[in-house]
């Protein structure tokens, strides 16, 4: 099986996930681009061995796995907050999302100034060469005619495809992806400076004013480059300049039209490409938007490509000749409607998973939250012994067996295994009876531990030892419900609900987990010796250190030599049989 995943896990990375588009590879590792912002996320890996497989992919050096010691969805998170609310410009398209998850209404306030931005219905080509040789003459029409141009594109690679384009045109021009995000400020500020052409990922100024005519503090900044050091009159002066720089030719921009936005393709979600045309016709100013499809895109291809390319077939088009009409734009926006309301369906699908798990994670969070106020933890340790008793009753002295059938022997071990009580087990014929008299004992041990140890170090040990257990069993229930939810699905070949069993299994595992908490803080707290002035000294000193030896290929490991009192062949020998070292340990070493 493990195979198995391994072989899934790299066919995923080799085929579904493309490089400059899903991720890039910086300072020899692989880093995460957000497919909806286009940023990096450093730090960020994928699981289930993915991001080993796509490292292996790109030659780069292999990390290890991350093991997951927390988990909560963003829904889940959200909920926690007693009052939620939010603004952005794009929510309207999810606001059936909003109300079904966070029960929140959604309200569109009227824009500051009333916006006159000119939205182009949609054009679509057959392939994407005729797309892209129709975006280059869009972009050299408005360079020329002194407009301000931004350029969405959905991934890092088209940008660079597109910025290559423009060179061989000699397009002045700035590239704004992921790979060049230190620059985004700077380049984002001038973007509507008449004349400017930018290329964006979905990155782009996100929730800026892009000003026409530029940014007068930028060219302020550009005027002084020059200069090491100027005065603040000098910085005042080229400020104003660069005032009246910006005023001329944001008047020049307005005559041409304004920002104008240039989507080179649809993306899943209609709120992403209402935010890159949301970057034009701001605070009242004029722009324009329109986006260039092809046959070929992603979007398209999952929705009627091949009806619309047979219809082109036998109409005669040509590549170049595109299809534009608001019916059109209308029926790619149907596809994205559902699009998105598949994707709502993954996540409330997840949603309903993770409602198991948050009951879990709110229990063993008030539970962890309990131990670290550090009150009543004796009572709570006494009550995980009672339950560890009552699992061995289970075992070794069942209800349902008559107290001949009783195993006193195996009982009598299991409690020296698990609280070090060592003594006779007096055999009774009443479970009751047998319960309280090895309750009592497991209560005087206890007692017993804590006046060896004191009563504050004993109320430390309780709080770390409980602390260590939970999180570390918690950790490992986290893993194993993974790997419960990616199976879990098979069981609908079964004709069951897989939520339904889901909820079972969690129920059952998490009881179990709470068994094996309960046994093994119980365990270590009864088992635990304080070592003391000079034998703890002893222990550490007399500890050998463990020695790594780098034996390069075919080595031998070296010997380890240890000084120490010559032993004659008389003396006992120091292994502690009795015997004579010549006849011990002193043959073994002859």
């Amino acid at each position: 099986i493990e195979l198995v995943h391994h072989i899934n896990q790299a066919l995923r990375a080799h085929t579904l996930f493309k490089r400059d588009v899903d991720y890039i590879v910086k300072d020899n590792e692989v880093v995460i681009v957000d497919e909806f912002t286009g940023r990096l996320m450093p730090g960020r890996r994928w699981s289930d061995g993915l991001h080993q497989a796509i490292e292996a992919k790109e030659g780069v050096k292999i990390a290890s796995e991350n093991q997951t010691l927390a988990t909560i969805t963003f829904q889940n998170y959200f909920r926690m907050y007693n009052k939620l609310a939010g603004m952005t410009g794009t929510a309207d398209t999810e606001a059936e999302e909003f109300a079904k998850i966070y029960n929140l209404d959604v309200l569109i306030i009227p824009t500051n100034k009333p916006m006159i931005r000119i939205d182009n219905s949609d054009v679509i080509y057959k392939n994407e060469k005729a797309k892209f040789r129709a975006v280059i003459k869009d972009i050299e029409d408005c360079y020329k005619g002194g407009q301000p141009v931004l350029v969405g594109t959905i991934s890092i690679e088209k940008s660079e495809l597109l910025s290559s384009m423009l060179k061989k045109k000699k397009i002045p021009h700035s590239v704004l992806n992921a790979k060049y995000h230190e620059q985004e400020a700077e380049i984002i500020a001038q973007a509507g400076k008449s004349q400017s052409v930018t290329l964006a990922t979905n990155m782009a100024g996100r929730g800026t004013d892009i000003v026409l005519g530029g940014n007068a503090e930028g060219l302020a900044k550009d005027i002084l480059k020059n200069k090491k050091e100027y005065t603040e009159q000098e910085y005042e002066d080229a400020l104003n300049k660069a005032r009246e720089l910006c005023k001329e030719d944001r008047d020049r921009v307005l005559s041409s039209g304004g920002l104008h936005i240039l989507g080179t393709e649809r993306h899943d979600a209609r709120r992403i490409d209402n935010q890159l045309r949301g970057r034009s016709g701001r605070q009242g100013d004029a722009g324009t938007s329109r986006f260039y499809l092809s046959l070929e895109d992603d979007l398209m291809r999952i929705f009627g490509s091949e009806r619309i390319s047979g219809l082109m077939g036998r109409l005669g088009m040509d590549e170049s000749q595109p299809i534009e009409h608001k019916w059109v734009s209308k029926a790619i926006e149907n596809a994205q409607t559902k699009v998105e309301a598949h994707n709502f369906d993954i996540r409330k699908h997840l949603l309903d998973y993770d409602d198991v798990m948050n009951k879990q994670r709110i229990e063993i969070y008030s539970f962890r939250r309990e131990i670290l106020t550090g009150e009543g933890l004796k009572g709570k340790v006494l009550e995980m012994a009672m339950d560890a008793l009552d699992e061995l009753l289970s075992i070794y002295c069942p209800e349902d067996r008559h107290a001949e059938e009783w195993d006193m022997d195996g009982l009598k071990e299991g409690l020296f295994r698990q609280f070090s009580i060592d003594g006779p087990v007096e055999k009774t014929g009443d479970i009751e009876d047998l319960r309280q008299r090895l309750s009592d004992d497991i209560e005087k041990a206890y007692e017993s531990k804590e006046k060896e140890v004191g009563d504050e170090a004993m109320r430390y040990l309780e709080k770390v030892v409980m602390l260590q257990v939970v999180d570390s069993q918690w950790k490992d229930h986290l893993l194993g419900m993974d790997h419960l939810k990616e199976g879990i699905g098979l069981r609908g070949y079964g004709q069951r609900d897989p939520l339904v069993e889901y909820k079972k299994e969690a129920f059952d595992t998490f009881s179990d987990m709470s068994v094996r908490i309960a046994s093994e803080v119980v365990n270590r707290l009864f088992r635990i010796q304080i070592a003391r002035g000079e034998e703890a000294h002893k222990k550490i000193t007399l500890r050998p250190a463990k020695i790594r030896y780098n034996t390069g290929r075919g080595g031998e490991k070296p010997q380890t030599v240890v000084k120490s009192r010559k032993i004659g062949r008389n003396d006992p020998c120091p292994c502690g049989s009795g015997k004579k070292y010549k006849k011990c340990c002193g043959m073994v070493r002859a």
